[in-house]
């Protein structure tokens, strides 16, 4: 059975993982594993690479980003990913409800920073 907290933070980081994509993409045009190791450098490490490719698959039938390949030395051609003009405004709807959403989740979360958690005794 999977550990709660890692379950909760696999939630979690799944719904975000678009975005995530779509932002390093827009940096500069990237392959899958460069983008799996672009997430862990950034504090993703629960990202496996086999959930980067799904969802870059996903992201490229919804026309958010196209793939090309480029001959790789010494081993099978890599394919890039560069963002659409759709990926470039899906991120920026992203990014906006990424603020709103983190902004009210901060706000409610932080209410219970300075109070002490008892249990009720009877």
């Amino acid at each position: 059975m999977a550990d709660a907290g890692t379950s909760r933070t696999s939630l979690l980081l799944r719904g975000i993982l678009d975005a995530c994509l779509l932002a390093l993409v827009a940096e500069r045009d990237r392959y899958g594993y460069e983008l799996a190791t672009a997430l862990r450098d950034a504090g993703l490490p629960l990202v496996a690479d086999g959930t980067i490719y799904p969802a870059l698959s996903r992201l490229e039938k919804r026309g958010h980003v196209e793939s090309y390949r480029v001959p790789a030395a010494g081993g099978p051609p890599r394919r890039y990913y560069r963002l659409t003009p759709a990926g470039h405004e899906e991120l920026a709807t992203a990014r906006a409800v990424w603020r709103t959403v983190t902004g009210g989740v901060d706000a409610v979360l932080a209410r219970g920073d300075d109070h002490v958690l008892t249990t009720p005794t009877g």
